[in-house]
């Protein structure tokens, strides 16, 4: 992208930058002309302050921000970066451009080349469906976390929602199109391998009324759907709504989906990656993925610790048994040093 275009974006965010701090920084609140919140990279606190007013360049100018803690600073288009966990500045071009609702730009023209359709179910097919998909702010998609108890819906830049989102019952079938909530799948550096559909109810009281409402496509093995920044401590799972119900008490620590337990057994470990905490679903083929990782995890010299639900999964424990006592039950279960980092509690 040409660099005027990227000054473009940034000015086109900053006349927004509160709805843009709100979006993507939503551990933050304003106070006065500022946004304060943690970091860049969302974590609760107040060393980093957004300017929301101001003129569009210049001293002052509305969208730069300064982390008092770091003496890092920048533009609301690093804000998306950061906050998404996006590496290619393409990508958080997109990003900008799906929150502000501006349309692609148009490639370069070439007569020698025609237009190509990804294959079905390819990574690239994947990459296109995510792209053309928006934040899940204001959505269905969104309305359907909330109905299952889920409300910390913050680092999730992985998750974007599609109003008509194409769902064949198979061959012999018609295409329907459904509201679908989609997930990007990634590898270990950020770029997007597969993505996850969920079809949802029109109302998002639940999911679609149809035989498959979860698909996967893409590329898979080793690749997860990621919430938060790596760290040297991570969690992961099973299922998308599972690890954000683990957010809403472990707000900080990073954590992915792997959307199956045979592809949560063979999950790709981060080179910092020193404890990683097991989200195991309580049914056999739970137990067979915990083992499997758990040898894996201790091959590479890596601490594992299991958390258990107390029902089905964490999911039903928040809808079922509520927050405060989910909350407790992982306190007893995470490593003492971990409950003031990662739950904001003394141990």
């Amino acid at each position: 992208m040409a660099r005027h275009d990227a000054s473009e974006l940034a000015r086109r965010l900053a006349r927004q930058a509160e709805a843009v701090c709100r979006h993507y920084l939503p551990a933050g609140h304003r106070e006065g002309r500022y946004w304060l919140v943690g970091d860049v990279r969302n974590t609760p606190g107040r060393s980093m302050f957004v300017r929301l007013t101001g003129p569009e360049s210049g001293k002052g100018a509305a969208g730069k921000w300064t982390d008092a803690a770091s003496a890092e600073h920048g533009d609301l288009l690093d804000v998306i970066r950061e906050s998404c966990g996006l590496t290619d500045f393409k990508d958080v071009a997109d990003e900008a451009r799906a929150f502000l609702s501006l349309p692609r730009p148009e490639p370069e023209p070439d007569r020698q080349r025609r237009p190509t359709t990804a294959p079905t179910g390819s990574s690239e097919a994947a990459r296109r469906l995510f792209a053309m998909s928006q934040p899940i702010t204001g959505t269905v998609a969104e309305a359907y976390l909330r109905k299952r108890g889920i409300t910390a819906l913050h680092g999730t830049g992985s998750l974007r929602f599609h109003p008509r989102c194409y769902y064949r019952p198979d061959e012999y079938l018609p295409t329907e199109t459904w509201p679908a909530m989609i997930a990007s799948v990634t590898d270990l550096a950020g770029r997007i391998t597969g993505a996850h559909r969920t079809w949802l109810s029109p109302d998002g009281d639940g999911k679609a009324p149809i035989d498959t409402p979860r698909r996967a496509m893409g590329d898979l093995l080793g690749h997860a759907v990621r919430f938060g920044v790596t760290q040297d401590v991570m969690a992961a799972g099973e299922g998308i709504e599972t690890m954000l119900s683990l957010r809403c008490v472990l707000p900080t620590m990073p954590m992915v989906a792997a959307l199956s337990a045979a592809h949560l057994s063979a999950i790709l470990f981060p080179d910092i990656l020193r404890r990683l905490y097991i989200a195991r679903d309580d049914d056999p083929a739970g137990d067979g993925a915990m083992a499997a990782l758990i040898d894996r995890a201790e091959q590479a010299g890596i601490e594992a610790i299991v958390l258990s639900p107390a029902l089905g999964d964490f999911n039903e424990d928040l809808r079922v048994l509520g927050i405060d006592a989910l909350q407790a039950g992982i306190r007893l279960q995470i490593a003492p040093q971990d409950v003031a980092r990662f739950m904001g509690l003394a141990a």
